[in-house]
């Protein structure tokens, strides 16, 4: 049996409880809503199932907001406004049926350049600064093409890829036959049962640290910056606004408030807001006062929706609409009706794939800030996008592993953070078999573990490593020097490869990041003499924490320190190192910036 849907939802009232995971099979009907008069029709007789002791699993398009609010501006639909399939039952979560064999990339493109993100961003700020509105959530889709197999097919192998680089939350697989909804969302919209609900908008983003202690002080900066809280709290009163139309009187209020919670590849600020609802309120009647969520529009709702109709030239789809599951409540009390908020969600029709990106604007929020939260959102896209191996390079010398224990503990780290099935057992098995096949000479291995769990490794003569090397620095930035196939090594390395050395005679590149520090070599990390200190970057400034840095750390060969790309020609002397090579003396060779 192939699922029509899949449901992955947390508790959002204990983290600690068993998770809502169930597949469906064939529906017993299909509720669909092609014009706004049917909207509220198809959430009425989603109600009247799930009474009757059904599960209903699916979803309300963002353009659908009309149906509540005529003064909602959005574009025509470009598909169904609501789908929801009716089940009998809820199945158990089937085995894991990603296919091992590898598959084809995808290729996504940004529809918007920056010179269009900075138009839009200006149009913001001076209808914030005339006093139109405080907040727009400003979005923009990445649009995605897939060479090999027919995409509907691999579409379940794909959803798993993507929980896997976006686990927990709120996660939803939808197929209505013409369409495929791949959901990842951590955010919850609303959870209402028994008279209560809960609402938890998130707003205020901030990256993830290279180390324990970078992370935890971006989640403290976070937690207290004024511009992020202010974000926060903008939409906090939005929702307490739109939970009062539906709300007994005095019931609403804001239990927590300004919460970070910690994704995989950035650092998110939640809030609850939370009531009682009237005697008599349907579904329908929470989808009239709360949709679409203030998260996704803006503050005050009715103008920031224009501007984004302005802002934005096409639909946004199911994306910042509404997904979800309504089935019967606890004890034949009422119906539970559970939904996500469908940001980290990619749509697949006819071939072409579809995710939206986007953040909200307040006053003050800068260009350059704000477009690189765009890219630290997409990155669980950026794992998903082409497999990968997690990888390790270790010298091996007459039957020895050089720094084996540094290297296992490096990738074991890997593992757990890209959700990797790691077996310490088995890699070790698979490095003795190959050191006692391997007993004399100077060896290169390569040590590979894959999403499965599966791992192999490969071996290379290795010559002696030279007495000096030329290293030459990069003509540009690094702009992926942050992100996570930087921090830590897999055999993705394009963004690498496009820096390797033309020149004759120069072994590496010495790279550096957008804010002009330096990082590191394509192929290990980088010594500097300065001031009669050996230093080394820190981890901060985006670079690889290599097992020969980290060893020459501990015996004080070497302290960290911020070196920028200005001070270059204040370095007195300069060296390659790694696990592999060990220290090498180098010369640099310094291009016109």
């Amino acid at each position: 049996m192939t699922p029509t849907s899949l449901i992955d939802f947390s508790d959002p009232h204990d983290s600690a409880a068993p998770r809502l995971r169930h597949a469906f099979g064939s529906p017993r009907a299909v509720l669909v809503a092609h014009q706004l008069d049917q909207v509220r029709s198809v959430l009425d007789a989603v109600q009247a199932a799930a009474l009757q002791g059904r599960w209903c699993v699916g979803y309300v398009r963002y353009e659908a907001a009309p149906a509540f609010d005529t003064a909602f501006a959005v574009h025509a639909s470009e598909g169904p406004l609501a789908w929801f399939a009716v089940y009998d039952e809820a199945l158990p979560w089937p085995e894991d049926q990603r296919d091992n064999a590898s598959r084809a990339p995808v290729e996504w493109r940004e529809t918007c350049l920056r010179a269009t993100f900075d138009a839009g961003m200006a149009d913001i700020q001076h209808a914030i600064a005339a006093g139109e509105l405080y907040q727009v959530n400003f979005t923009a889709p990445l649009l995605g093409t897939w060479q090999g197999q027919p995409l509907e097919s691999a579409a379940q192998t794909l959803f798993a890829e993507m929980q896997r680089a976006q686990p927990g939350g709120y996660a939803a697989f939808i197929d209505t036959g013409d369409e495929q909804v791949l959901s990842v969302s951590p955010e919850l919209f609303f959870d209402w049962r028994a008279g209560h609900i809960l609402a938890r908008p998130m707003k205020g983003t901030a990256a993830r640290g290279a180390t324990p202690l970078d992370d935890a002080a971006q989640a403290a900066a976070l937690r207290a910056s004024p511009k992020e809280r202010a974000e926060n709290v903008m939409i906090v009163d939005l929702l307490r606004n739109d939970l009062s139309r539906i709300a007994e009187p005095f019931s609403v209020q804001v239990p927590r408030l300004f919460q970070t919670e910690a994704l995989a590849t950035v650092w998110q600020m939640t809030s609850d807001v939370q009531a009682r609802t009237r005697a008599g309120v349907t579904l329908g009647d929470v989808f009239a006062a709360l949709f679409p969520c203030g998260s996704v529009t803006g503050a005050p709702k009715v103008r920031a929706m224009q501007m984004i109709r302005t802002l934005e030239p096409a639909p946004r789809g199911v994306y910042c609409g509404a997904i979800g599951v309504v089935r019967p409540g606890e004890q034949g009390n009422g119906i539970r009706a559970t939904f996500n908020v469908p940001i980290r969600t990619v749509t697949l029709q006819a071939g072409r794939l579809r995710c939206g990106i986007g953040s909200g604007i307040t006053s003050g929020a800068m260009p350059d800030a704000e477009w690189q939260e765009w890219r630290y959102k997409r990155a669980f896209l950026d794992r998903v996008s082409q497999p990968f191996e997690l990888l390790e390079t270790l010298a091996l010398q007459d039957g020895k592993l050089r720094h084996a224990a540094n290297h296992l503990q490096r990738m074991a780290g890997a593992a757990s953070h890209f959700g990797y099935p790691w077996n310490a057992a088995k890699v070790q098995q698979c490095l003795q078999d190959l050191a006692q096949a391997h007993q004399m000479g100077l060896w290169r291995v390569r040590l590979l573990f894959t999403a499965q769990g599966e791992v192999r490794a490969e071996v290379f003569p290795i010559e002696t490593s030279p007495a000096q090397v030329r290293l030459q620095l990069a003509d540009r930035p690094l702009d992926e020097a942050h992100g996570e196939f930087v921090r830590f090594k897999t055999t993705r390395r394009a963004h690498y490869d496009a820096f390797t050395p033309n020149q004759p005679g120069v072994f590496d590149t010495v790279l550096w990041n957008p804010e002009g520090e330096i990082t590191e070599c394509i192929r290990g990390n980088v010594a500097m003499l300065m001031d009669g200190c050996w230093v080394t970057p820190p981890l901060s400034s985006g670079l690889l924490p290599g097992v020969g840095r980290a060893l020459a750390l501990q015996d004080g060969t070497l302290i960290e320190a911020v070196v920028r790309v200005e001070d270059s020609p204040r370095v007195q002397g300069w060296a390659f190192l790694n696990s592999l090579r060990g220290w090498v003396k180098a010369e640099m060779v310094l291009p016109c910036l």
